[in-house]
């Protein structure tokens, strides 16, 4: 393993660079400016709305790529490199199945805010935490914005109560796990792999140059653009079978563990010449 070969570290959020808390460790920023001084570039990836990770990011933002909306926006410095946003159409037709899932609430997704049919508290509570620009509508026409994602979540389980009747839908979206009580319909080429290969293609980063770090099933095309893919501790079974590599869980500094590594190798490359 030559981790020195790195040019781009990419790592999803929750479960993954955040800690059960959401919260980013300061050794993370310590360890970021030193991969800003090996000319890094950093990718934080996240099924989160763009203006949640410049939030969780703020005091980096400027210098970082963001992959917001699992690859729905790509932006760096303000500028956007990609948007894929779901046909209105395709809005139209989805609703009323969307509509008919039990003890399911719904976002729809935009760049700047999203909006919600939902009035319950419980579940306001709990989708507030990742989308805390929301705004309560009773029809799909009062939202006038492109939507880049919609996102289900279900106060139980999503795997069992929400995927099994959004599986036949797979092959004209996009619909993936993005955590235990959350799946997310995007269109087909909106996803976090998508959107660093076209970084990849951008800043001439091979996949041999490529690190990741995730944790549930919409990392899978993320981590499968990367040589040096890490699934965390905590990830699900699929992540795991899909990443080359295996680190510590967010508790426990995994993504850090294996960025200290990174830098190590660069340093002792240096020291080479």
């Amino acid at each position: 393993m030559d981790l020195a070969k790195v040019k781009m570290v990419v790592t999803d959020m929750d479960g993954t660079l955040l800690n059960s808390n959401h919260e980013v460790s300061q050794l993370f920023y310590q360890q970021f400016e030193k991969l800003k001084q090996h000319n890094v570039l950093f990718v934080a990836a996240s099924g989160r709305p763009l203006y949640s990770i410049k939030d969780k990011l703020s005091s980096i933002q400027e210098d970082i790529i963001i992959v917001a909306e699992n690859g729905g926006i790509v932006i760096k410095e303000g500028n956007i490199l990609s948007s894929n946003t779901i046909k209105k159409e395709s809005i139209e037709k989805l609703a009323p199945l969307l509509l008919s899932l039990q003890d399911t609430h719904l976002l729809f997704c935009t760049k700047d805010k999203a909006y919600t049919f939902t009035s319950s508290q419980k579940a306001l509570d709990v989708m507030t935490q990742y989308y805390s620009d929301y705004e309560i509508i009773t029809d799909i026409s009062d939202i006038k914005e492109d939507i880049l994602k919609i996102a289900l979540y279900h106060e139980i389980d999503a795997e069992n109560h929400i995927y099994p009747h959004l599986q036949h839908l797979e092959g004209d979206f996009k619909v993936k796990l993005s955590a235990i009580n959350w799946a997310d319909i995007s269109e087909m080429n909106s996803n976090k792999g998508e959107a660093i290969q076209l970084l990849q293609q951008l800043y001439n980063i091979t996949p041999q140059e490529t690190l990741a770090f995730g944790d549930y099933n919409n990392d899978l095309e993320m981590l499968a653009s990367a040589y040096y893919s890490y699934a965390m501790e905590n990830a699900h079974p699929l992540v795991k079978e899909t990443a080359n590599f295996m680190t510590k869980t967010n508790d426990n500094n995994g993504v850090e563990f294996i960025i200290d590594q990174l830098i190590r190798a660069k340093e002792q490359l240096n020291s080479n010449f």
